[in-house]
């Protein structure tokens, strides 16, 4: 779909080397906004980087660990010298590793509350400056959180995945409150069942064996049908915001 609106708009997408973050960056890139691309697979993102510029887009590879402070800070810098002021960041990047509480996995539980939560925060520290000034010269601002439907829906197995994604979702809610009075618009969106590599982390083989199961039973979502619903979210005039939006496959729904 075709969205005028992006047009000259400055993207940062997080988790850009596959899956959502993939095909939201592609997304945008097509629809005319030039995209820093942050993830940790260089190699990806300079692959996808030349791609979008063989299609006549703009697209910045930035290598980035949004668990790592300092990381975050130099690829803030990175994107800020290369394109300026930043007027649409999507906060995608995530990672799903379940496994019951009872096995004490301190390991996963951390790298997915510090990816998924704090790695989040920290892309919002590194360009909410940029969103509210962009937002106060009378331009369309948005930050977008990409969560899942494991916020509210019970999934065993996937209790401290849920909480993170119900934490983003929730945080969400509060910066509405205080970067809407700014007109930036905060927007969550919470997927279902999608086929991308989040579950290649998974060292659980009942669990995989799960996840493949649930795939091959529902036509699952697409990463391009939720890049679909970024890009129409951010492309609503500027006193809109579609602030919660929840896709699901026909039969999850």
């Amino acid at each position: 779909m075709n969205h005028p609106a992006l047009a000259a708009r400055t993207a940062v997408v997080t988790g850009a080397a596959s899956g959502i973050g993939t095909a939201t960056a592609r997304t945008l890139a097509s629809n005319g906004a030039r995209v820093a691309l942050l993830a940790r697979r260089t190699e990806r993102l300079d692959a996808l980087a030349a791609d979008i510029a063989a299609a006549g887009g703009q697209a910045l590879a930035v290598t980035a660990d949004i668990t790592d402070q300092a990381s975050v800070d130099a690829a803030a810098k990175a994107v800020h010298d290369a394109y300026g002021q930043v007027d649409l960041v999507v906060n995608n990047a995530g990672v799903m590793l379940p496994n019951p509480v009872s096995d004490g996995r301190l390991d996963e539980w951390t790298r997915m509350i510090d990816t998924n939560l704090t790695g989040a925060l920290r892309v919002v520290r590194a360009f909410t400056a940029d969103l509210t000034a962009a937002a106060g010269d009378g331009r369309t601002a948005d930050l977008v959180n990409v969560s899942s439907i494991a916020a509210h829906v019970l999934f065993p197995e996937y209790a401290v995945y849920g909480a993170t994604k119900a934490a983003l979702t929730q945080l969400s809610a509060a910066l509405r409150t205080e970067l809407g009075p700014c007109d930036v618009r905060v927007s969550t969106i919470e997927p279902g069942l999608t086929g991308t590599e989040l579950g290649e982390h998974i060292d659980n083989p009942e669990l995989r064996e799960q996840l493949g199961g649930m795939l091959t039973a529902i036509p699952a979502l697409s990463a391009e049908d939720v890049a679909d619903l970024v890009a129409y979210t951010v492309s609503r005039p500027r006193h809109v915001n579609l602030r919660h939006s929840v896709v699901l496959p026909t039969r999850q729904a």
